[in-house]
């Protein structure tokens, strides 16, 4: 047991141990498949704020570091990994504002547009696109360093500008395919005989774009054969090769080492000539570089080449010489003249086709060349001999010379021009395009296949020169900056096509940099003074105001003038600064860049507030006129008035205030009786006699209460007597108060009287009583006012002028005030004159009026500021024109000016008369023009002889050639100019270098052509010119030939007829120059501008000759218009009526409106003022409304007293009972002396109207007698139910014994709104803003009125509010602005543009003028015409043209590579682009610039390719298509214009089809396109076919381009196909019938088959069978004979069409037979209808008021 129980733990611990060894294995294995998440990580915040001492890579950044559970909670840093912290501090860029010029975003170009579709999985692409598919593309975006472009951190420039975006929305566009055009016809056969082709082609008018489908076969062919070809046919063509590349002739010894050693061995001919011309590219390479390598200078080259090419030229010539002088000439010679002349023979014949009979002319070759070449080596040594003799000094001298004079020559340096030579194959192709022998093609002269070439050379310059300095030399942070320049030279010339010449100038803007770099000059706006304020200029032109401008006020119009200045640039510039009255030199007003200020602007005057005073006051007691001197006798009445508004000016301008009236015993106190005590009767009774006492107050003569001691000396009122009725005395009533005097004064024809009165209102008892008084004795009359009329006051005249008073020392100016520089302003004195006046009769001497009231005659005032004019300095001289001229000896002016920027005043210095000056410009030099300058042709370079010696004719120096010459630049004046100079401003640069012919022999030499003889008339006679031969061809038989040279020619002298016609529209109306009338103040007022009136149109006149060709228009003496009177419209303004009167108040009491009216006259008409807003009712009204407020106690009710009682009962005896008592009632307006004008009784309250009569019982004898009832007690406030009012009478007489008085008190309960009120303010609507008469506009016063209004809403007295104590917070009056009519306010008109066109019929001239001032409120609107035209004087356009180019031809051979030409001509055309020009002589287009359609570069030939026969080529490319956009709906998608170009295949055999080219295609970029838009047509269904096409919007029939999901269908076929009889196809595409049978269907729709229609016969006249109708069928296609003798025809009426419906006139004839029924039934109904009694009219006699109404007609 022990031993197992050991084994088995020692298992186990083995065990154990090899779990604990894999246990690592398994972790390994375990943890790509599964990662466990730690339970806490690091987290980090946002980096912080660069923070750094210095700008730049130093600075460091922190950010918070903290340690977190993976549920989101924070905890200890022991938790986390310690090694997997994250740092919280890192280095970084510390950015400063200066970083902002270094640092930059630099955007990458926008990638490719991709579809959303790719980029979203969930987004399907559409099925059909119609206008592209929405796709998004991106960029790359980074900082950078501006000055390396290395990138930077994004945050760097993220601190001055956010991060540009990275991706934007795009558009794909919908796939185009390529349209092209229709076929054009087919071309000829290609051959006369034989099978051959024929082609026709189209062009491609859109390329494929975004996808489209490639452009079809622009060709097609067909064979072709007119007849069988006789005889044997050519089968090879000789073609010859493109000219090779120019080269330079091989110096001597490369060309012998280039020959073979033996001479036996040389190929065949066709085999050298194609050998020759790889000679040059072959070794041209290596012949630079050995010229170059000898001699340094290519040019020396090429004159040594030239020289040994004149060496064997100079042996030649010195052989012809010895010839002609009939020396015998050296064997050498003879031989080589003889070997010439056989070469020449050989060469003219044809080439044998046996090579064993051409051995013995070759080896005659090789002798001659042989012998040629010994001569050569003879004239090579003498000339080495030669050179030997002269030692190496010399040698070095000549070179040196030579050299020095290569280089002076005009243009030796820039001018490197080499003459080389190139040559070109010849082949035999058959015409299967394979190339054979040169033998096989037969040819009399075989073309040259050498010329002489221009060593091409590109245009070299110079290195960039440095930077010039900088042309701004101060610092402007916010300037412009300035510029510098470099510049390089040219050191070659472009020569023989060479590339041209760069840019030889570089500008770029720079700042100045440096520390003692000053700050620039800044200019700022300055402005003078504003003018005096004018309200004239805001006046219509109907205003009655025009005429008298005198004291108008109001709104007006101010201006100023603008100019500007320079100014320092450490202070401000100040606009319009006047304080300091700087005088600052004026300068251009395009050194100022700011915006100017206003010139105008609106101002105030202030109207006048006129004096408005009270009434007069009563006329007072006699008094002293000074209370304190009582000494006088006389006194004075006095009567006074107070000033109600305070006037502008102060009180100095209102009338007088105080009248006054002499008069005697003044006395300065009285008594006034303030009442009267009750009638107390004598002697303690109860009736009879008695007395009054009356209760005094002492008083001043204005009322005032005072002590009673100072009434010492005037008389006391005594008691009145009285009498207390007894019972059976009469009763009367107490004496109403007396009434206001009738007149202020008596005269003779008046007199002042008062009155008052009373009644009865008892009589007495027949015995016993005191009887009543007579009805006289019931009124009383008193005089007042009994002094005469004689008024006396002061009256003042105007304050004179403000003076200096010397009486106040200078020192107390301190009242004045600085202004400037001026004088210290001081305290002066105005008089004025006052005197005494009688009225109405005039001065008086000063004792007659009071002198205590006499007013001051002296005041201070305060002197105004004396203000000088001030002028600025006199501006810079104005530049004068050009410093030089290119034509014309017109002396120019210049002129400076001065400014008044501030006007004088008040004596100051008076501005000086002279503001501008001028003076004439020195004359100006010529302008510095540049032109180029060409020196003579060198002598013309042959081909070298090494080349041409195999050609014929090579012995004698002659043949094409080619010359070169020198351009220099000179100026104007001829002096010598820098080439650079001339690229820049002259035109191009002619031709170095031309081809020419150096006569041979036997060529004929003729002198050019002489210039026609002149004509004596036009259309009369004829003109020749001649030429004559020259040089040795005098002598020649051939050359004598004048038809083929003819010497002179004749041709008839131009017929010129002209005749001039007007051309185009006519132009505005223009008023004459200088009919501005300039206002006053330099101000321009639209309407004091003579803007209308007479002027001027034009039309242009046109002159043509007799081949209608457009000439100049001096040709048929025209100065070139037509001119015409015209009238422009005068502006005419509003026109309105004067304002009527007021009208009465609305309302008697309280407040209401009055209404004024302006009526309209006239409408504006030609842009005149507008009329203000009329009445929304009558459209010709203008109202003003404004309230008013009525007095209440204006008008009164005036009661006389009651007449005597009438008794009307049976108690007549005693006089008493009921009866009746009357009295008039008047109302009437009452004045400060009383109602004195009796007025319509509706303006009086008429609830307040007095009765007219009253009944009541008459007491009898010893009845109790009260007086008349008193008023009421008022109401106590507020009314209520349980209140109430009384009133009360007293007892005139006591009643008798046994009788007792009635009660003398009555109440009544207080009801609200019968005899109780409450009382409210009310305040009106404020009035429309009303300004002063002499004023336009501006500041006004808006007024409104307080009403008391009662409870019931009645208006009353505002003493009933006022008695309340109602709170009054309202403001009564307000100020307001009416806005100123200001007009439109325009510049002067431009000078006159120049022509639009330089030549032609469409040139204009254009003048333009702007708004100054824009119209406000009512003023005259700008008008439209702000720009006028005119035409321009009619030139002819003139320019150079090419002629169409001529065929291509290959010179000597049947096809290869040719030239074809064309020439340029000058001709003349309307400028209209309608006609194509006519041709005229060269000579008109001289002052051209010779160019084509803007292209200075002149090409007169190109090479082209002739087709061999048989041959498969392209053709020319065509014209450009026009300028197509990419269009949807006619909207542009955004994508640019294209055009394009294509060329055709075109086949002459059908063998080489497989050997054709493939059409080529080019599209450009192009600006101005236009969308076209595609269409199907479709043509007239022919059987079950039509023709279906493609059709642009502009008409052309093209293929491609339309949609082929719409394409309509052009075959409709039936399927199952129509078998049935008289069954067809139907457009529908199922089967229908014929005409006259309808459709019988199955249940399946299908045709089941044709039935005849029923038909309705109707005879016709004639008819014999006229009274029968019959039915029966009918065929129409077996129409019935008719009778014999039936006359007339019969109609058929087939209800139903060929497709079984009901025709149309079936359902016509249905409704028409429903309105004819309805009609019938209608007419029954009304027939049938019981008629209304008839009504007797009443007319109305009343007439209707007559109405004007306006229509808004115009005329009216």
């Amino acid at each position: 047991m022990g031993m197992l129980g050991v084994s088995r733990g020692a298992v186990l611990l083995s065990l154990w141990r090899i779990v604990l060894l894999f246990l690592p294995i398994w972790g390994l294995d375990a943890q790509p498949g599964e990662e466990t998440k730690p339970l806490y990580v690091w987290q980090t915040g946002p980096w912080g704020r660069c923070m750094g001492s210095e700008c730049g890579p130093g600075g460091s950044q922190s950010r918070a570091v903290w340690c977190a559970h993976a549920e989101g909670w924070t905890t200890l840093h022991t938790n986390c990994n310690q090694t997997a912290q994250p740092d919280n501090q890192q280095s970084c860029f510390r950015v400063c504002d200066w970083h902002k010029d270094l640092y930059d975003w630099q955007l990458g170009a926008w990638n490719q547009c991709v579809p959303v579709s790719m980029r979203s999985a969930g987004v399907q692409r559409p099925a059909v696109c119609t206008r592209g598919e929405e796709g998004i593309q991106t960029r790359e975006v980074g900082c950078v360093q501006k000055a390396n472009g290395e990138p930077a951190e994004d945050a760097i420039c993220e601190y001055f500008e956010p991060k540009p975006r990275l991706e934007q929305a795009c558009l794909i566009p919908c796939p185009r395919d390529c349209v092209v055009s229709e076929f054009s016809m087919w071309t000829s056969c290609s051959k006369t005989c034989g099978m051959g082709l024929q082609n026709r082609i189209r062009f491609v008018l859109a390329p494929p774009l975004f996808g489209g489908a490639v452009c079809p076969n622009l060709t097609e062919f067909q064979t072709c054969q007119t007849r069988l070809c006789e005889g044997e046919v050519s089968l090879y063509s000789l073609r010859v090769g493109p000219w090779g590349p120019c080269s330079i002739p091989m110096p001597r010894q490369a060309r012998q080492a280039e020959k073979p050693p033996k001479e036996t061995d040389k190929p065949s001919r066709e085999t050298k000539i194609s050998k020759e011309g790889d000679i040059p590219s072959r070794e041209s390479e290596k012949m630079s570089k050995e010229i170059r390598r000898q001699s340094g200078d290519s040019e020396k080259q090429s004159k040594e080449g030239d020289r040994q090419t004149e060496e064997g030229d100079i042996q030649q010539n010195k052989g012809e010489k010895r010839l002609k002088k009939g020396k015998k000439p050296s064997r050498d010679g003879d031989k080589l003249s003889r070997a010439n002349r056989k070469l020449g023979r050989a060469r003219k014949k044809p080439d044998r086709p046996s090579r064993q009979a051409d051995r013995p002319r070759r080896q005659k070759k090789a002798k001659n060349k042989e012998k040629r070449e010994k001569i050569r080596q003879k004239v090579r040594d003498r000339l080495r001999e030669r050179g030997k003799v002269k030692d190496p000094e010399t040698r070095e001298l000549i070179k040196k010379k030579r050299t020095k004079n290569r280089q002076n020559r005009p243009g030796g340096k820039l001018l490197n021009v080499q003459v080389g030579y190139q040559t070109r194959d010849l082949s035999c192709v058959h015409k299967n395009g394979n190339v054979e022998a040169l033998s096989l093609c037969s040819h009399q002269t075989l073309p040259v296949t050498f010329q002489a070439c221009v060593m091409t050379r590109d245009c070299d310059v110079t290195q960039w020169s440095d930077w010039s300095s900088c042309s701004k030399d101060c610092y402007s942070p916010n300037g412009p900056k300035g510029q510098h320049a470099r510049t390089r030279t040219v050191s070659q010339f472009p020569i023989g096509g060479g590339a041209d010449c760069p840019e030889l100038q570089e500008k770029e803007p720079c700042d100045p940099l440096g520390d003692g770099v000053p700050q620039c000059t800044v200019y700022s706006w300055k402005t003078t003074e504003w003018t005096e304020c004018r309200v004239d200029v805001l006046l219509s032109q109907q205003d009655r105001r025009r005429g008298n401008q005198t004291g108008l006020c109001g709104g007006g119009i101010q201006t100023r003038e603008v100019y500007c200045v320079q100014t320092s640039a450490d202070t401000s510039p100040r606009l319009g600064s006047l304080r300091t009255k700087e005088a600052v030199r004026p300068m251009d007003s395009d050194l100022c860049l700011a915006a100017p200020p206003n010139t105008t602007r609106l101002c105030h005057i202030s109207c006048p507030v006129e004096c408005e005073v009270s009434s007069w006051s009563a006329w007072g007691p006699c008094t002293y006129e000074n209370c304190q001197d009582q000494s006088a006798k006389k006194g004075f009445k006095l009567r006074k008035r107070n000033i109600v508004n305070d006037p502008t000016g102060g009180t100095g301008n209102c009338p007088h205030l105080v009248e006054a009236i002499p008069c005697e015993d003044p006395s300065c106190y009285d008594w006034l009786v303030l009442k009267l005590e009750e009638c107390i009767p004598d002697n303690e009774k109860t009736c009879g006699p008695g007395t009054q006492i009356p209760h005094v107050q002492c008083v001043t003569s204005d009322g005032v209460f005072v002590e009673k001691q100072l009434c010492q000396d005037a008389i006391l009122p005594m008691p009145t007597i009285c009498e207390v009725p007894c019972p059976k005395d009469c009763a009367l009533s107490p004496w109403t108060p007396w009434s206001r005097c009738s007149h202020t004064c008596s005269g003779k024809n008046s007199e002042g009287k008062q009155i008052r009165a009373r009644s009865i209102l008892a009589y007495n008892a027949g015995e016993g009583g005191i009887q009543c008084p007579n009805t006289s004795a019931l009124q009383e009359v008193k005089s007042c006012n009994e002094h005469p009329c004689t008024v006396y006051h002061w009256q003042t005249g105007a304050w004179g002028q403000c003076i200096e008073d010397a009486s106040i020392p200078a020192g107390n100016a301190s009242v004045g005030r600085t202004r400037g520089s001026d004088a210290s302003c001081s305290v002066g004195m105005q008089t004025r004159k006052v005197i005494c006046v009688r009225v109405n009769v005039g001065q008086v001497p000063p004792k007659k009026c009071p002198e205590s009231l006499r007013p001051d005659t002296v005041r201070p005032c305060l002197l105004p500021c004396r203000r000088d004019c001030v002028v600025t300095p006199y501006s810079d001289w104005s530049p004068c024109p050009p410093t030089c001229q290119t034509g014309g000896n017109t002396k120019k002016k210049q002129t400076r000016n001065r400014i008044v920027i501030q006007s004088p005043a008040n004596g100051g210095q008076d501005c000086p008369e002279v503001l501008t000056q001028e003076r004439e410009c020195e004359a100006p030099p010529i302008c510095t023009g540049f032109r180029w300058k060409t020196h003579k042709w060198r002598r013309c370079q042959l081909v070298p002889w090494s080349v041409r010696q195999e050609s014929p004719g090579a012995q004698e120096t002659c043949g094409p050639g080619m010359q070169v010459r020198a351009v220099s630049c000179r100026k104007q004046d001829g002096g010598q100019a820098d080439v650079e100079a001339c690229l820049t401003f002259a035109s191009p640069m002619p031709p170095l270098t031309q081809p020419c012919q150096l006569p041979c022999q036997e060529d004929c030499q003729l002198s050019s052509w002489s210039k026609f003889s002149p004509c004596t008339a036009d259309c009369v006679g004829v003109r020749t010119r001649k030429r004559m031969l020259i040089g040795k061809s005098k002598k020649r038989d051939q050359c004598k030939n004048h038809q083929m040279y003819p010497i002179s020619e004749t041709q008839y002298c131009p017929c010129n007829k002209y005749n001039a016609q007007p051309v185009g529209n006519w132009s505005d109306c223009v008023l004459p120059e200088g009919g501005r009338i300039e206002g006053q103040l330099g101000m321009r007022v639209q309407g004091d501008i003579k803007e209308c009136g007479q002027g001027y149109r034009y039309q242009a006149m046109v002159c043509y000759d007799q081949d209608s060709r457009i000439v100049e228009t001096s040709r048929c003496n025209s100065h070139g218009y037509i001119e015409e009177a015209c009238i422009i419209p005068c502006p005419s303004d509003c026109k309105l009526s004067e304002w009527s009167n007021w009208s009465r108040c609305s309302k008697s009491c309280g407040s209401g409106v009055k209404v004024r009216s302006k009526w309209l006259r006239e409408k504006p008409y030609n842009g005149g003022r507008p009329c203000p807003k009329l009445d929304h009712v009558n459209q010709a009204q203008v109202y003003e409304v404004v309230p008013c407020l009525s007095d209440c106690g204006q008008y009164v009710w005036v009661a006389e007293p009651w007449s005597v009682w009438k008794v009307s009962n049976v108690q007549l005896k005693d006089n008493c009972g009921e009866g009746v008592q009357t009295r008039k009632v008047r109302c009437m307006l009452n004045t400060i002396d009383g109602p004195s004008e009796h007025v319509e009784d509706y303006l009086c309250d008429p609830e307040e109207m007095p009765l007219g009569a009253r009944s009541s019982l008459l007491p009898c004898p010893e009845d109790c007698v009260l007086s008349d009832w008193g008023a009421w007690s008022p109401c106590p406030l507020p009314c209520s139910g349980n209140s109430s009012r009384g009133r009360t009478a007293y007892v005139l007489r006591q009643p008798g014994q046994g009788k007792t008085c009635p009660p003398n008190k009555e109440t009544e309960p207080c009801k609200l709104n019968s005899n109780c009120f409450h009382y409210s303010y009310n305040i009106t609507d404020w009035s429309t803003c009303q300004l002063s008469d002499r004023a336009v506009c501006g500041n006004g016063i808006k007024t409104r009125m307080l009403d008391c209004v009662r409870s019931d809403g009645k208006s009353v007295d505002l003493r009933f509010c006022k008695e309340l104590g109602l709170d009054r917070k309202w403001q009564m009056n307000s100020s307001c602005v009416v806005e100123c009519p200001v007009n439109c306010q325009l510049s002067d008109w431009s000078q006159w543009s120049e022509c639009t066109h330089s030549c032609g019929l469409g040139g204009k001239l254009w003048r333009r003028r702007t708004v100054i001032q824009a119209p406000q409120g009512d003023g005259r609107p700008c008008p439209s015409q702000m720009e006028q035209w005119k035409p321009c004087l009619v030139k002819p356009c003139y320019r150079w043209r090419y002629s169409s180019w001529s065929e291509c031809r290959s010179e000597g051979a049947r096809c290869g590579e040719g030239l074809r030409f064309r020439n340029v001509s000058c001709f003349v055309s309307d400028g209209s682009g309608q006609q194509d020009g006519s041709l005229v002589d060269d000579e008109l287009c001289g002052d051209l610039e010779p160019s084509v359609d803007g292209d200075t570069h002149i090409v007169l030939q190109e090479s082209c390719t002739v087709p061999c026969p048989g041959e498969c080529y392209l053709t020319d490319w065509t014209v450009w298509s026009p300028c197509q956009l990419s269009c949807v709906g006619g909207d542009d998608l955004g994508f640019g214009s294209v055009q394009v170009r294509s060329r055709a295949v075109v086949a002459q055999d059908p063998e080489n089809l497989l050997q054709c080219p493939e059409q080529e295609l080019e599209a450009r970029p192009c600006t101005e396109g236009q969308c076209f838009e595609y269409k199907w047509r479709t043509g007239q269904w022919r059987g079950s076919s039509r023709k279906v096409w493609c059709q642009r919007s502009d008409g052309l029939n093209i293929t491609g381009g339309c949609p082929m999901t719409t394409k309509p269908i052009a075959d409709r076929s039936c399927d199952p196909p129509c078998t049935k009889p008289r069954s067809v196809c139907t457009e529908a595409g199922v089967c229908g019938c014929e005409e006259g049978f309808t459709e019988v269907m199955t249940s399946d729709g299908l045709l089941d088959q044709c039935t005849v229609i029923p038909v309705l016969e109707i005879p016709t006249a004639g008819d014999n069978k006229a009274d029968v109708k019959t039915i029966r069928a009918f065929n129409p296609t077996q129409p019935e004979a008719s009778a014999p003798g039936r006359v007339g025809r019969t109609w058929f009426l087939q209800p139903f069409g060929p497709d079984g419906k009901l025709k149309t006139w079936v359902y016509g004839v249905a409704a028409g037979a429903f309105v004819l029924l309805i009609f019938i039934i209608s007419m029954t109904y009304l027939a049938c209808k019981k008629p209304k009694r008839p009504q007797r009219r009443q007319m109305n006699n009343r007439l209707k008021p007559l109405t004007l109404a306006y229509d808004g007609d115009a005329d009216m």
